[in-house]
C-alpha cells in the first residue's frame, strides 16, 4: 500500500499516452455500499472550461457505468506493471457476477466519498461535468465505426474535472 501525497496537475511530468493507452487504469465509482471498476485503455487529459480534465468513454454494457453514472465523482487509478495481470482481470470479469474487487487483492480507499486503490501510484480524483452519448452518424471515419462499434454500442463520454492528483510518495534510499 501506498502513502500518497497530492501534487499539482500541470506539475506531473507522465505521458498520457504512455498512462492512458499502454499501461491502462482503472476508472472507479460507487459509495461505502457498493463500488465497482473497470481496466479502460482509452481515454484523454487536457483542458475544458479552464479546468484540468480527463475524459474517459464507457460502453452501455459495462456494470461500472452504472457506478459512474449515478455517482458525481470517481477515481482514475493508475498502477504500476507488477498489476497488469490484475488490470487484465478487472478489465475482463464483471462485478455484476462476483467481488471482483476483493478478489483481486488490491485494497480499496476513499478520499471524502472518491473511492480509489492505495496500490496505485498515481490517481485522479474526478467530478463529472459533462455526459454525452456517442452516436454512430457522428464517427467520421466509417472503418472505426466498423471495427469499433459492430454492434452499435456506442461509448458515452464523460469529462471530469480533476479535483486532486494523488502521488505515491516514494520512500527515500537508505545509505546502507
Amino acid at each position: 500500500m501506498n502513502t500518497f501525497k497530492e501534487v499539482f496537475p500541470d506539475m506531473l511530468r507522465k505521458n498520457p499516452f504512455q498512462l492512458i493507452g499502454k499501461d491502462w487504469m482503472l476508472i472507479t465509482a460507487g459509495n461505502k455500499n457498493k463500488v465497482n471498476t473497470m481496466t479502460a485503455s482509452w481515454g484523454g487529459l487536457g483542458v475544458m472550461y479552464g479546468k484540468n480534465v480527463a475524459f474517459i468513454v464507457i460502453r452501455p454494457q459495462r456494470y461500472t457505468k452504472e457506478f459512474v453514472d449515478r455517482e458525481e465523482t470517481f477515481s482514475l487509478s493508475f498502477l504500476e506493471k507488477e498489476y497488469r495481470n490484475t488490470l487484465n482481470y478487472l478489465g475482463t470479469v464483471s462485478g455484476r457476477n462476483e467481488d471482483k474487487i476483493a478478489k483481486s487483492g488490491l485494497t480499496l480507499e476513499y478520499y471524502d466519498k472518491t473511492p480509489y486503490f492505495s496500490e496505485a501510484s498515481l490517481v485522479f480524483l474526478c467530478k463529472k461535468i459533462y455526459v454525452q452519448d456517442m452516436i454512430g452518424s457522428s464517427i467520421l471515419e466509417e472503418r472505426y465505426r466498423h471495427n469499433f462499434y459492430p454492434g452499435n454500442d456506442f461509448h458515452t463520454l464523460y469529462i471530469a474535472e480533476i479535483t486532486k492528483v494523488l502521488q505515491a510518495a516514494r520512500k527515500p534510499i537508505s545509505e546502507d
